[in-house]
């Protein structure tokens, strides 16, 4: 384990980068996923139906694949729309070789992924509210709009919690797809330790133990986070 000892700020570096991605992520994600689902319970059809085929697309297909769409997909889609517009319309200059940086890929895939699984959490969670509470706040005058940003959501903001936990811990354990684009996250940084080294069990042994320690540590959090809100909303009884 000398070898792991040695090189454990490489390994702490990649946890660090694989953090940073997961929350970025994942609060994107959070963003996306709430007009998602508020999307699928709208009473506009245009609207139901373009939300639920961004999250039934995303849910339905591998991670993996939705990371080579965008890291290898969408070059190649702007580069074909660039030389469209300058062959037929005189706009822009012919098409130059366009590459996504990794980071900017791995947010981009990541994050509307995490968008979609999000979405169906969110529209689960502000179904479960019970449809007198919504009657009730309208009673009181307040439009729809209204009853939904001052009463259904904070109300339902508490029941997603727990799932909205889980989906961090897998996020951040997904991360380790993006060594498919060379993007250095621990798992890649496991990878160049044990490409130097020769080491495999005890690099990815310790690799496994850091995401270990990272999920184990989120999902303390989320139980901590929950009985602090059931003790609020007791307290509010």
């Amino acid at each position: 384990m000398d070898v792991v000892f040695q090189n454990l700020h490489f390994l702490f570096a990649g946890a660090l980068e694989t953090i940073k991605l997961t929350v970025i992520a994942v609060s994107l994600g959070i963003i996306l996923g709430l007009f998602a689902g508020m999307g699928r319970l709208s009473t506009a059809k245009s609207i139901r139906l373009i939300a639920t085929c961004y999250i039934d697309f995303f849910r339905g297909t591998p991670l993996l694949v939705q990371i080579f769409i965008v890291y290898f997909g969408f070059p190649q889609l702007i580069s074909e729309a660039q030389a469209f517009l300058f062959t037929h319309l005189g706009i822009g200059q012919a098409a130059a070789s366009t590459n996504i940086p990794p980071f900017l890929a791995a947010i981009i895939a990541l994050s509307l992924n995490s968008g979609a699984y999000v979405g169906e959490i969110f529209r689960a969670g502000i179904q479960s509210i019970e449809k007198g509470q919504r009657e009730a706040a309208l009673s009181l005058g307040m439009t729809p709009r209204q009853a939904m940003y001052h009463v259904i959501l904070p109300q339902a903001f508490r029941v997603v919690v727990p799932p909205l936990g889980n989906e961090f811990i897998a996020m951040l354990k997904d991360t380790s797809l993006l060594i498919v684009i060379g993007y250095i996250e621990l798992t890649r940084q496991g990878q160049i330790l044990d490409a130097t080294y020769f080491k495999p069990f005890q690099i990815f042994i310790s690799v496994a133990f850091l995401y270990l320690i990272m999920t184990f540590s989120v999902s303390r959090l989320v139980d901590f986070t929950e009985r602090r809100l059931s003790v609020h909303v007791h307290h509010q009884d």
